[in-house]
């Protein structure tokens, strides 16, 4: 039997005339948690007319990045390692200096390793903002303040 679902799919400029943006605080949130709630909202998956070809997510403005919460050990545990390129060229940070240097780029790493590896999730991903305080620039694109 062939059933056919009335599903309704987006055009690239339906999609881009449809965008919003929300204005999300970290205050006191689960860093895995509230980074796979961030993720969902910039692929579109929170919207009933998703589309998984189009970029029809939302662009999400995060403030007081520097207030997120992990649970358990990992504020002790946790490491972020990059390599520069060099021989022996491994570096690793501790979380807890991480969040001391760059609190903008913990949340950051946590949401860009739940976007797909894509052009269209590279695209998605440019719809992110994150700033460690309450401020930020993004007045012109009028963020809705929204709770997760």
């Amino acid at each position: 039997m062939n059933h056919k679902q009335n599903s309704t799919l987006l055009t690239k400029q339906q999609a881009t005339n449809s965008r919003k943006w929300l204005q999300l605080d970290a205050t006191g949130k689960t860093l895995g948690r509230f980074a796979a709630e961030v993720a969902k909202i910039l692929r579109g998956k929170h919207r009933p007319d998703f589309t998984p070809h189009v970029d029809c997510g939302d662009g999400v403005v995060i403030i007081n990045a520097d207030k997120i919460q992990v649970t358990g050990m990992k504020e002790a545990r946790k490491i972020y390692r990059s390599y520069t390129g060099y021989i022996g060229g491994l570096r690793e940070t501790p979380y807890r200096t991480m969040m001391a240097r760059k609190p903008e780029y913990i949340l950051m790493h946590a949401i860009k390793g739940m976007m797909p590896k894509t052009r269209l999730g590279g695209q998605q991903l440019k719809k992110l903002r994150i700033h460690a305080g309450e401020q930020h620039s993004l007045r012109a694109q009028q963020p809705q303040a929204t709770t997760i």
